[in-house]
């Protein structure tokens, strides 16, 4: 994936210097964007900005203000290259929620590593859920591998909602996503909680979720815990008719009326002793049989996959 880097300047003196040092890393691409078509360069949402403030002329704080207030852009890292050693300038600058500035008087050799730290961190900002923001599958695999390598007994949560299609389809995708917020903010509140437990939390994707906590938890009461509480907050987001009622209805392809209960949590544990698994794919495969177990209940429910169930 190519990194692209927007650097506002009037000349192209640091662009042109920039290119020469990234010479043998094809990834990066420098555009050099003059301050007066700033407006029309952050529709395409670089993945980062440098300022270089000596060379413009307009004022650093209106072009910092301008690219915080941009939808698009209020997360986009900024980095301004200034030769004003003036502290309470430079902080005036930091107030606008701009991360980096770095006086002219520093060699190139740290502008590169700079540049190359502040893309290094987006991109592994880029594997987290922007919906939920817990880690995504980089961190959730990096997790499973890390138990797996210290040998540990742990406990896989795979968790997941029954009939959330149907809700999307009468209530929207945005009502959908407040649910799935919902599910992140109730799992996550239930894990953090225990005491003395080393507990990790992911977003698969969609409304598949996984916590991994270690071998002393009670995962009984945890996935209890999840269900009471899921249960109860759910009703908030269905009409009264669909709750009196207990299902939605929505047209099939065929154009015929179907009938779903209300969204439901399933929850598939997976035990796993020391010499149990060998890698994150056997895990994977034993936690989809666990949770396919679990949605074979009507409602919430969970199921519960013991080593020894295997022997």
């Amino acid at each position: 994936m190519f990194q692209e880097i927007y650097i506002i300047d009037c000349e192209n003196e640091l662009v042109m210097k920039l290119r020469e040092e990234f010479e043998k890393e094809k990834i990066f691409r420098f555009k050099n964007i003059k301050p007066e078509n700033l407006d029309i360069a952050l529709k395409n949402i670089p993945d980062l900005i440098i300022i270089n403030e000596q060379s413009i002329n307009t004022d650093i704080i209106d072009i910092c203000k301008t690219i915080r207030e941009d939808e698009n852009n209020s997360i986009t890292p900024v980095l301004v290259i200034t030769d004003k050693k003036d502290e309470k300038h430079q902080i005036s600058i930091m107030k606008n929620s701009i991360e980096y500035v770095i006086p002219t008087d520093l060699c190139d050799e740290y502008i590169y590593y700079v540049i190359k730290n502040i893309t290094r961190l987006m991109s592994v900002n880029r594997t987290v859920s922007p919906l939920t923001g817990l880690p995504g599958n980089v961190q959730i695999q990096a997790e499973l591998k890390k138990r797996l390598l210290r040998k540990e007994t742990f406990q896989i949560l795979y968790i997941d909602l029954d009939n959330f299609k149907a809700y999307n389809d009468v209530y929207g995708f945005l009502k959908g996503d407040e649910i799935i917020k919902l599910t992140a903010r109730i799992i996550t509140k239930n894990v953090h909680t225990l005491d003395n437990s080393d507990v990790f939390v992911g977003h698969i994707g969609g409304d598949d979720f996984i916590a991994i906590v270690d071998e002393n938890v009670d995962h009984d009461k945890i996935c209890q815990n999840i269900i009471a509480e899921f249960d109860k907050e759910i009703l908030k987001y269905f009409n009264d008719i669909d709750i009196e009622r207990g299902y939605v209805e929505v047209f099939n392809r065929k154009g015929v009326i179907e009938q779903f209960p209300l969204t439901s949590i399933s929850i598939g544990v997976v035990v796993a002793d020391k010499k149990r698994f060998s890698n994150t794919l056997e895990i994977g495969e034993v936690g989809a049989q666990v949770k396919h177990l679990a949605k074979t209940t009507m409602g919430s429910s969970y199921a519960i996959n013991r080593r020894e169930e295997y022997k």
